[in-house]
C-alpha cells in the first residue's frame, strides 16, 4: 500500500468513483455497504412486485394457458437470476460494479416502460373475453412486445443480482477480525432487505395490480427501481470500487489448456518452489497443490507455448473454482422447489377461501409469510445465535458457510412435506364435496398454504445468506463477483429445472396412467400435485445426501471460516 501526500493510505486494488486510488477511513466501510442495503429493498420490490402476480396477468389478461403462463414466468425469472453470471463476468472484467448496477438499473428501467405501455393500451392486448367463453392468445407483434419488455427487465435484473451483492461485500475489509464479522452481517441483512422489498412488492403493489390495474403496478417498480438510482449515487463519495482484473475465464482456460498440453518436466522444482513463496506472501491463504493434481502440470512442467505459462497462484484459483462447483451443485434442487411454490402454490391459494375476516387476501400476496418470517429471522440469527455460536465453536462467523447452507437445504425437505401433506387435505375437500369443476372457493383456509412457505423461507434465508458468503469469501479477489452471481445462477437452474421436471413428469405420468397427466387438466383441481410434491420431496432428500458427501470433503480456503 502507498500513502498519498497527506499520509493517508489508500485501499491496494481500489478506487473511488473518480477512479482515483481509494483512501484507508474516507471509503468503504459499513456506512458505504448500507446504502447497497437501501437499494436492494427498492431493487428487490421492482422485480417481485411483478414476478410473484405475473403468472396471474399471464393467464388472464394476456390469455395463455395456466401451464404456459406458469412455464413463462419460470423462464423469465430464470434468465434473469441466469445473466446475473453475465453481470458478475463483466464486473470482475473489464467494468467496475458500481458501473454495471447504474448500467443495469437503467435497462431494467426501459424494459418496465415496455410494460407500462402494453398494460394501459387495449390496442397491444388480446381481445377481451367472458368466462368460459374461447379467449385469444396474445400473438404476434403484441407477444414480441410483452417478452422485449419482459426481457429487458431480465437482463437488468441480472446486471444487478450480479454486481449489488459483491459491490457490498467489497466495502468492508476482510483483513481484520471486525471486517469478516461486517461482512457476515451484511450477506445476513441483504437477504432481509431483499425480503423487506419483497414484503412491499406482495402487499401493497400486488393489491394495486389486482385492484387499480397493471398499468398502476408496473408504475410502481418503474418509480422504485428509478429511486433506487439516485439512492445508489449519492453513496458514491464512500465506495471503494475494485479495479477489474482482466476475464476470470481465460485464466480457467489457460490453466486447464496447460495440463492438458504440458508435458515436459524441466524447471518443474524451480517453478514450484518461486511460485510457493509467491503464494505464502499473498493475502489469499491457499491450499497449494492439495487435491486436483492433474492441474499441477499446468504449473510445473514446461509449456508448450509461453501464453501458456502459469503459476501456482493461477492454478489454485482454478482448483478453487472447480471445488466450490459441486456445492453450487447441490443448491439448484432446492430452488426447484422454490419456483414450483412461487408458481403452483399461488395457483393453489387461488381455489381456496382467501378471506381473513372482511377482508380478502390477494394469492399472489402469499409470500408475505416466509418474507415476515426472514424479516423476524434474519436479526435473531445475528444478534443470538451467531454470537451464541461464537461462543462454542471459537468461530468469526459462529456457523461456517457450509453448515448455513446445509440447514438450509434440510428445511426444504420439510417444506416440500408440508406441501404434500397440505395439497393431499387440500383434494380431499375437493372430492369430498364434488367441486371439481365449481369456481367458487373450496371450504378451506388458504393459510394452510402458509406452512410450507414458512419453512421454505427459513431455506432461503440459511441457504441463500451462506451461499453467498462462501462464494465471495472463498473466491480468488478476481473472480469475486462472477462467484457470487453463482448464488442466483443456482436459483436461474432451479427455475429452469422445474419447467423441465413439469413436461418430463406429465410425459411419463400420461403414458405410464393411460390417463391425464399429473399436472394437466381444466383446472387445478384435476393435478395431481399431491404426487407431485411428494416426488420433490424425494428429489430433495437424495440431494441433501449428496450435499453431504461435497460438503464433508470441502476445505476451506482461509483460516477463520
Amino acid at each position: 500500500m502507498e500513502s498519498n501526500s497527506n499520509q493517508q493510505l489508500t485501499w491496494d486494488g481500489y478506487v473511488d468513483w473518480r477512479n482515483r486510488p481509494a483512501i484507508r477511513g474516507r471509503h468503504g466501510g459499513m456506512l458505504a455497504a448500507s446504502f447497497v442495503l437501501v437499494v436492494e429493498i427498492l431493487e428487490n420490490l421492482a422485480f417481485l412486485a411483478n414476478a410473484s402476480n405475473l403468472v396471474l396477468y399471464l393467464s388472464e389478461y394476456m390469455h395463455l394457458p395456466l401451464s404456459t403462463a406458469a412455464n413463462s414466468v419460470t423462464n423469465f425469472m430464470g434468465t434473469a437470476f441466469f445473466l446475473a453470471l453475465l453481470g458478475g463476468f463483466l464486473s470482475d472484467a473489464f467494468f467496475t460494479t458500481y458501473q454495471i448496477y447504474l448500467s443495469s438499473a437503467i435497462i431494467e428501467f426501459l424494459g418496465l416502460i415496455v410494460l407500462i405501455i402494453q398494460a394501459k393500451s387495449s390496442s397491444l392486448q388480446p381481445p377481451a373475453c367472458k368466462i368460459g367463453d374461447p379467449c385469444e392468445e396474445v400473438a404476434g407483434g403484441k407477444a414480441a412486445i410483452l417478452f422485449i419488455g419482459l426481457y429487458m427487465v431480465a437482463l437488468g435484473v441480472g446486471g444487478i443480482k450480479g454486481s449489488l451483492p459483491t459491490h457490498g461485500a467489497e466495502q468492508l475489509d476482510e483483513e481484520t477480525t471486525q471486517g469478516r464479522k461486517q461482512r457476515s452481517t451484511f450477506f445476513n441483512y441483504f437477504v432481509f432487505c431483499l425480503s423487506v422489498g419483497g414484503l412491499i412488492a406482495v402487499t401493497f403493489v400486488v393489491w394495486i395490480e389486482d385492484n387499480k390495474g397493471w398499468q398502476w403496478g408496473f408504475a410502481v417498480s418503474t418509480l422504485a427501481i428509478f429511486l433506487s438510482i439516485p439512492v445508489f449515487l449519492s453513496g458514491s463519495s464512500v465506495y471503494r470500487n475494485k479495479i477489474p482484473n482482466g476475464s476470470p475465464l481465460t485464466t480457467v482456460s489457460k490453466v486447464v489448456l496447460a495440463a492438458v498440453f504440458n508435458s515436459s518436466t524441466k524447471n518443474a522444482v524451480v517453478n514450484i518452489e518461486r511460485d510457493l513463496m509467491a503464494v505464502r506472501d499473498s493475502s489469499e491463504k491457499t491450499t497449494a497443490l492439495e487435491g486436483l493434481k492433474f492441474l499441477n502440470r499446468a504449473s510445473e512442467n514446461k509449456p508448450f507455448h509461453s501464453i501458456f505459462e502459469c503459476s501456482i497462484q493461477e492454478v489454485e484459483e482454478v482448483k478453487t473454482v472447480i471445488r466450490i462447483l459441486p456445492i453450487f451443485a447441490s443448491t439448484i434442487i432446492l430452488n426447484c422447489c422454490l419456483a414450483q411454490l412461487s408458481t403452483l402454490s399461488v395457483q393453489q391459494a387461488a381455489t381456496m377461501d382467501t378471506k381473513l375476516g372482511s377482508f380478502k387476501v390477494p394469492p399472489a400476496s402469499l409470500p408475505v409469510f416466509p418474507t415476515v418470517f426472514i424479516m423476524i429471522q434474519a436479526p435473531t440469527y445475528d444478534y443470538f445465535i451467531v454470537p451464541f455460536a461464537r461462543k462454542l465453536t471459537k468461530s468469526e462467523t459462529g456457523i461456517t458457510h457450509l453448515q448455513r447452507i446445509g440447514v438450509g437445504l434440510f428445511l426444504s425437505i420439510v417444506s416440500m412435506t408440508i406441501a404434500a401433506l397440505v395439497e393431499t387435505k387440500r383434494r380431499t375437500v375437493v372430492i369430498e364435496n364434488n367441486l371439481l369443476d365449481s369456481p367458487n372457493p373450496l371450504p378451506i383456509s388458504f393459510l394452510w398454504i402458509s406452512l410450507q412457505y414458512l419453512f421454505l423461507g427459513s431455506a432461503d434465508l440459511f441457504t441463500l445468506a451462506g451461499l453467498m458468503e462462501f462464494f465471495f469469501t472463498e473466491a480468488p479477489m478476481r473472480m469475486r463477483s462472477l462467484a457470487t452471481s453463482l448464488s442466483f445462477a443456482s436459483l436461474a437452474m432451479g427455475y429452469y429445472l422445474s419447467s423441465v421436471i413439469v413436461t418430463v413428469v406429465n410425459a411419463i405420468s400420461r403414458s405410464s396412467s393411460g390417463s391425464s397427466a399429473w399436472l394437466s387438466g381444466p383446472n387445478l383441481n384435476y393435478f395431481r400435485l399431491d404426487k407431485f410434491y411428494w416426488l420433490m420431496c424425494g428429489l430433495s432428500g437424495f440431494n441433501f445426501f449428496n450435499y453431504l458427501f461435497w460438503a464433508n470433503r470441502y476445505k476451506y480456503r482461509r483460516n477463520g471460516v
